[in-house]
């Protein structure tokens, strides 16, 4: 990386049930996030935390299905302002979550810098879902589909246009646990979606060569998505969704060298990590780990 890092933490916590995720950012600092960014002689900034308000209100809107819409769009507005101020400046956003609604925040910010702004989601959940589909009502399983275009209008509208990024440049790794509305929209938009299966069946090079090879072309920046519960939980014991069954710490650090070593990468975003669900900050251990990986440390 030539340019500099423009870390970022954004402590939002309402947008899925459990409390502890506003402490993420914190933790992920505190697992010796600088210590590792200097080591490898990296240039960086913290802007600190978007001042964001986690305010939770009782049960789903009838009207919608969401929860605390007005409070996640809010916060996801600040976001937004936030990302575009940090990149605005050339920085290379780094942004620290919080829960995965920060995603919406963070692409309406970076979409006014890109044409093709590809996007890599590496996560167990698909999060495309909308208030008539989702079966929780949480915004957090839905930030990709809003970043498509689809859901509610105070979440698509947030910066301008509705869509921020495009199907054919998002591409789904490591899923797992995907609603059935969200296979249809997969279907429908012909989004690409590498499964545990695929992960299985191929191996993690196989499936980062051809996302790769996949967006190659395509796009003119290539954004980072990662939620903790992509990895297997063995691993990330510290986040509210857990899915079994996930890539490996062995898999994920590759993904993320491989990442760097491609040299596509214009921003990045982790998220999902819980301090309060974790055990003795494992979490973002591994979350620093990864980041690690993505900006260049090697283990050998």
């Amino acid at each position: 990386m030539n340019n500099r890092l423009g870390i970022l933490g954004a402590p939002l916590t309402v947008a899925q049930p459990n409390e502890g995720v506003d402490f993420g950012p914190g933790s992920i600092r505190y697992a010796g996030l600088f210590d590792r960014l200097n080591d490898l002689g990296l240039a960086y900034k913290d802007y600190g935390d978007v001042p964001v308000i986690n305010k939770r209100t009782n049960g789903v809107d009838p009207k919608t299905n969401l929860r605390n819409l007005d409070h996640v769009a809010s916060a996801n507005e600040m976001i937004a302002d936030y990302v575009y101020d940090l990149k605005k400046q050339g920085d290379v956003p780094l942004i620290l979550g919080g829960d995965h609604s920060i995603a919406i925040g963070t692409l309406a910010g970076l979409s006014q810098f890109y044409s093709n702004l590809g996007v890599i989601w590496f996560d167990a959940h698909a999060d495309l879902n909308r208030g008539e589909t989702s079966p929780s009502g949480n915004i957090h399983g839905m930030s990709l589909g809003v970043s498509l275009g689809m859901g509610h209008e105070r979440l698509t509208s947030i910066h301008g246009q509705e869509a921020k990024i495009k199907p054919e440049h998002t591409i789904i790794i490591g899923a797992r646990s995907v609603d059935e509305g969200e296979r249809q929209v997969i279907r429908e938009q012909g989004i690409r979606v590498y499964t545990m299966h695929d992960i299985e069946t191929h191996g993690i090079t196989w499936v980062m060569n051809d996302a790769l090879e996949y967006l190659n072309g395509k796009v003119d920046g290539v954004h980072l998505s990662l939620d903790v519960d992509g990895i297997d939980p063995n691993h990330t014991p510290g986040t509210g969704t857990p899915v079994v069954g996930g890539p490996s710490y062995r898999e994920a650090h590759l993904a993320m060298s491989m990442l760097y070593n491609a040299g596509v990468l214009t921003s990045a975003e982790v998220v999902e990590v819980n301090p309060l669900l974790d055990e003795g900050n494992r979490t973002a251990e591994v979350a620093v780990d990864m980041i690690a990986s993505l900006y260049g440390e090697k283990h050998v």
